[in-house]
């Protein structure tokens, strides 16, 4: 595997990780329900944090590919891991709020972070004369 791909798929797997964290954390703290709004609230903010920084040093792909990559990785995850490992059950995918807003968030955070990114870096060396 390349250098690169490591470097991409260890930030999914580090905003992965605090989502999933978010969720057992919140569950052992309060209702599910409560745990769930929490999660949707903090995964696209994890997930900006950790493309704002990808984006500033890295960016092997473009803000959408990216996007892409993180979101089919923390399906990934949460299938493989969450859904048949822990749960024994597919049954988180039949909610909204639980998985799919989520999903939706983690994918735009990710792509909006990067052209924000992309933009500023591009604005900042274009006045730098380069």
């Amino acid at each position: 595997m390349k250098n690169n791909t490591v470097i991409l798929l260890v930030f999914a797997l580090f905003g992965w990780m605090l989502c999933a964290a978010t969720m057992g954390i919140g569950m052992a703290v309060t209702s599910i329900e409560n745990a769930l709004i929490i999660h949707a609230i903090a995964a696209p903010c994890f997930f900006s944090a950790i493309s704002m920084v990808y984006f500033s040093r890295y960016k092997y792909l473009s803000p959408l590919k990216t996007a892409l990559v993180f979101l089919g990785f923390v399906i990934g995850m949460d299938f493989f891991v969450v859904a048949l490992l822990i749960n024994h059950s597919l049954d988180m995918f039949t909610s909204f709020l639980g998985t799919w807003l989520p999903f939706t968030l983690i994918f735009l955070s990710t792509w909006i972070t990067g052209e924000i990114v992309n933009r500023s870096q591009l604005h900042h060396d274009s006045g730098n004369g380069k």
